[in-house]
C-alpha cells in the first residue's frame, strides 16, 4: 500500500469518532438530567411539601401504575413497532434500500461504522427525508394532536383550575419512565431498540440519529419543568377565559408550525439553508420556513377567533409566529422544541404582564 494512501478502515473510524463523542456526551447530558428530574420527583412526592404545587396530594397508586403500563404498552411499544414497520416498509419499496442498508440504518449507528454518504450516493435523498418525515412524524402527530384535543377540551370546559401544571401532575411520571426507556435503549441492536427509535430517527442524521432524538425528549421533559413557575405565574395576569387561548399559543402553535415546516420542507422544499445541529447533514428549506410562520400564525388566529380576543391578541400572534419561525430556523437541530416552545411561554408572560 502506498504511504500515501490511508487504510479505508482507519479513514472510516476517523469520519465516525467526532459524531460518536457527540452521541455519548447527549447520553451522558440526558442520563444526567434524568437522574436529578427523578430525585426531584421522589423527593417531592415523599415529603409533599410545596415545592409540591405540582405535587401536593399526587398519589402514586395502583389505578395511576396501571393506566401508565397501559399507555405504554399501547402507545410506546405497541404503536412504535407500527410505525417501525411501516418506515422499513416504505425504505425497502419506496427509497429501494438492501436488506444489509436497512439493517444498518435500524441499528444505533454508533457501534460501527454507518456511512451515511454511501446510502445517499445510491438512493434518492428527496425520497429518504419524505421517509424519515413520515416516520419522524406519524407517530409523532397522531399523539401529539390527540393529547393537545384533550387538554385544550378540558381547559376550555374548566375543568383545568390550575392552568398550565396541571396537566403536569399526571403526566410528570410518564415523561420520567419514558425518559429512562430511551436511555435504556440508546444503544439497543434490538428489537427494544427498533420499536423506540425505529419509527422516527432519521437516517439524515447518520450516526446521530438516535442522539437527536435523545436530545429532544430529554429538552421537552425540561420545558414541563420551565412550564410550572411560568404557568402559576400567567394564572396571576390572564383571567381563567383565556386560559385555552394561551395554550393554543404555546403549545398548538409551536406544534402545527414545526410539523408543518418538517412536512413541506420535505416535500416541496429545496434544501439549500444550512443550519448547525445534531445530525450529520443539516439543511433547511426557504418553503419549510414560510411554512412554519403560516402554520403558527393561522393556528394563532383560530384560537382569536374561537375566543373572541381583542386587538392586542393579533399582536401577540404575529410576535410568537415569527418567534416560531426564528427558533425553527437558527436553534441547533435537535433542540428547537425546546426553544420555541420556552419561547413561546416567556412572550406569553410578558404579554399578561404588560396587558392585564
Amino acid at each position: 500500500m502506498s504511504p500515501n494512501k490511508e487504510n479505508p478502515s482507519t479513514a472510516a473510524g476517523k469520519r465516525t469518532a467526532s459524531p460518536n463523542r457527540t452521541a455519548r456526551g447527549i447520553f451522558l447530558g440526558s442520563l444526567t438530567f434524568t437522574c436529578a428530574m427523578t430525585l426531584i420527583w421522589i423527593f417531592f412526592v415523599i415529603t409533599k411539601l410545596d415545592g409540591g404545587l405540582l405535587f401536593n396530594g399526587y398519589q402514586v397508586d395502583r389505578d395511576a401504575l396501571t393506566r401508565i403500563a397501559a399507555a405504554f404498552t399501547i402507545i410506546v411499544i405497541l404503536y412504535g413497532w407500527f410505525w417501525y414497520r411501516v418506515r422499513r416498509f416504505l425504505l425497502r419499496r419506496v427509497v429501494g434500500l438492501s436488506g444489509q442498508e436497512i439493517k444498518s440504518v435500524f441499528e444505533s449507528r454508533m457501534d460501527r461504522p454507518f456511512d451515511l454518504s454511501a446510502i445517499l450516493a445510491g438512493h434518492s435523498e428527496r425520497r429518504i427525508r419524505i421517509i424519515d418525515m413520515i416516520g419522524r412524524r406519524g407517530r409523532a402527530l397522531t399523539l401529539a394532536a390527540g393529547y393537545n384535543v384533550y387538554v385544550y377540551l378540558r381547559i376550555s370546559a374548566g375543568l383545568e383550575p390550575r392552568f398550565l401544571t396541571a396537566a403536569l401532575v399526571d403526566g410528570l411520571l410518564d415523561a420520567i419512565l419514558l425518559s429512562w426507556l430511551y436511555l435504556s435503549a440508546y444503544h439497543s441492536n434490538g428489537l427494544l431498540g427498533r420499536v423506540v427509535y425505529g419509527g422516527p430517527t432519521r437516517i439524515m442524521d447518520g450516526t446521530l440519529g438516535r442522539a437527536n432524538l435523545l436530545s429532544i425528549v430529554t429538552l421537552w421533559n425540561g420545558f414541563k419543568f420551565i412550564m410550572v413557575p411560568l404557568g402559576i405565574q400567567m394564572t396571576a395576569y390572564f383571567p381563567p377565559q383565556t386560559y385555552a387561548a394561551l395554550f393554543g399559543f404555546i403549545w398548538i402553535s409551536y406544534q402545527v408550525s414545526d410539523t408543518l415546516a418538517e412536512i413541506v420542507g420535505s416535500l416541496i422544499g429545496k434544501q439549500k439553508l444550512r443550519v448547525w445541529g445534531i445530525g450529520e447533514v443539516n439543511r433547511k428549506s426557504t418553503a419549510g420556513t414560510w411554512a412554519c410562520f403560516l402554520g403558527s400564525f393561522c393556528s394563532c388566529l383560530l384560537m382569536i377567533h374561537i375566543h373572541r380576543l381583542p386587538l392586542p391578541w393579533l399582536g401577540l400572534a404575529v410576535v410568537i409566529s415569527i418567534s416560531n419561525t426564528f427558533f425553527e430556523l437558527f436553534s441547533p437541530r435537535g433542540t428547537d422544541d425546546f426553544t420555541m416552545a420556552t419561547a413561546n411561554g416567556l412572550l406569553c408572560w410578558a404579554f399578561g404582564a404588560l396587558i392585564y
